[in-house]
């Protein structure tokens, strides 16, 4: 056991700038955890979509009912499939989207860590 002095290197001054880059590195943390769990549920969507696509190729030409929002309409297998595509269109961008947040809160999480560790040193705790 260490026994600490009047100043110690616990002794940190936290300035008000220093004190907003820890609250922006926390909310871009937040967004990050937000839209990870987000992410991993458009893949899951995207996924299933893949194998609707497939099942509604395996159909002989049959009415099927496909899901909008949150009721089903019935509707020719070849008008499903179109719907599937532009499902499966507007799913691949929302993943882009997605990806493209995490990105930019992983970039900004970065530069907000290299400018706490540059004062903080290991007074910080991850």
């Amino acid at each position: 056991m260490q026994m600490l002095g009047d100043k110690s290197e616990n002794d940190v001054e936290v300035s008000w700038a220093d004190q907003q880059r820890i609250n922006r590195f926390s909310r871009l943390h937040a967004r990050f955890s937000d839209v990870e769990e987000e992410l991993k549920a458009r893949r899951t969507e995207r996924e299933e979509l893949e194998d609707l696509g497939m099942e509604l190729e395996l159909l002989n030409d049959e009415r099927v009912l496909y899901k909008v929002g949150e009721a089903y309409i019935s509707m020719e297998q070849q008008e499903a499939l179109m719907q599937l595509e532009q499902d499966t269109k507007q799913a691949d961008q929302q993943l882009e989207r997605l990806q493209g947040v995490m990105e930019e809160c992983e970039t900004g999480m970065k530069q907000l860590k290299v400018e706490l560790y540059a004062k903080f040193g290991s007074n910080i705790s991850t």
